[in-house]
């Protein structure tokens, strides 16, 4: 299972929200690319970025940031955020970044995503999925940078793109996003169940390396792991070991 470290940026900060909540976010460094190249030290070959400003705004205004990550690194980064148009996934691609992560399109118009990904190819998008359990306990969807129900349940999004695919999907649960909680198991447990042939990011959550245990003992492919890289819950002599242990 990979361990993806994330990164949000927001005002060109480095930043964790609490439960996507945009009024409660902790600031961790003025300097991005500084935390991206620490994440790049890892035993890793991936990160993820969100960018904030665009979620909220629908424009790529931290291109140049995320850019400069890209060139620094040399890691396969994955960014999300705002992007809502081919031109943004294109704009992106050609920076350097090797996939766009794409949530309120994808819930509001998969046809036209569906589009994208036979065009630009699967390993181009990855489906942002950022769900919040209703009162039955079913995944709802989310959008807008995680200020809007979608009315869309997880379930009903998925079957519209098929169950015999191999789609990108980072699948968070909003409630654990920053809580330090531990991961949804049972959610993403649920979702292999049904749609085995995805490939899964489990996201929100991840508290220490018994959770990415966990997590890999479902068969999850990637785990996106955010605070507690930044925190130091999880330093890198374990990555490297959990790395070694796969």
């Amino acid at each position: 299972m990979k361990i993806i470290p994330a990164i949000d940026i927001r005002d060109g900060q480095c930043v964790r929200l609490f439960q996507g909540d945009f009024d409660k976010s902790t600031v961790y460094s003025a300097d991005p690319a500084s935390v991206a190249q620490k994440f790049s030290r890892l035993a890793v070959t991936d990160l993820h970025i969100v960018d904030l400003d665009g979620a909220r705004s629908g424009k790529q205004i931290n291109h140049r940031v995320v850019a400069n990550i890209v060139a620094q690194t040399g890691l396969s980064v994955q960014v999300g955020g705002g992007i809502r148009r081919r031109s943004d996934i294109v704009a992106w691609l050609d920076a350097g970044v090797s996939r766009c992560v794409v949530g309120s399109m994808a819930i509001r118009e998969p046809e036209c995503v569906r589009e994208w990904i036979d065009e630009l190819g699967v390993d181009a998008i990855a489906l942002a999925l950022d769900a919040r359990l209703d009162g039955d306990g079913v995944p709802q969807l989310t959008t807008e940078g995680w200020t809007a129900n979608s009315n869309v349940s997880l379930w009903q999004c998925l079957e519209t793109y098929g169950s015999d695919n191999r789609f990108h999907v980072l699948c968070t649960d909003v409630g654990r996003d920053g809580a330090m909680t531990g991961p949804n198991v049972e959610l993403y447990k649920e979702i292999l169940r049904r749609f085995p042939s995805l490939r899964l990011q489990a996201s929100g959550g991840v508290r220490d390396l018994g959770d990415l245990k966990d997590l890999r003992a479902l068969g999850v492919p990637a785990a996106i792991v955010g605070r507690a890289l930044l925190d130091g819950a999880i330093n890198e002599r374990e990555v490297a070991q959990f790395q070694q242990s796969a």
